[in-house]
């Protein structure tokens, strides 16, 4: 599995999350995020598993779940849900006459 995100570091000061992901620095709201999150106890806040392939965060004591994408605001280009029809379809459609 292809790795989407390197989470260096997750904490929290007051009700801003810090994250540190591939080498950048973010601080997040959490207010604004998850009202689960916003509030929780700091020590249900610093009990979190990162997925291995970097994509989410999970709060076990909070049954909370937020992608990283999310928390930074960012996106990526997905193929899922382009199957082989589609494609074969896109290339004939592309193709020259």
């Amino acid at each position: 599995m292809d790795k989407v995100h390197e989470v260096e570091r997750v904490s929290f000061r007051g009700t801003t999350m810090l994250l540190r992901v591939d080498g950048k620095d973010y601080e997040v709201d959490v207010s604004r995020q998850s009202q689960r999150l916003a509030s929780a106890t700091l020590e249900e806040r610093k009990n979190f598993l990162v997925s291995p392939s970097g994509y989410g965060i999970h709060w076990p004591d909070l049954d909370e779940d937020l992608s990283v994408d999310g928390l930074i605001g960012i996106k990526h280009d997905s193929p899922v849900g382009e199957n082989a029809a589609d494609k074969s379809l896109k290339n004939s459609i592309n193709a020259p006459a």
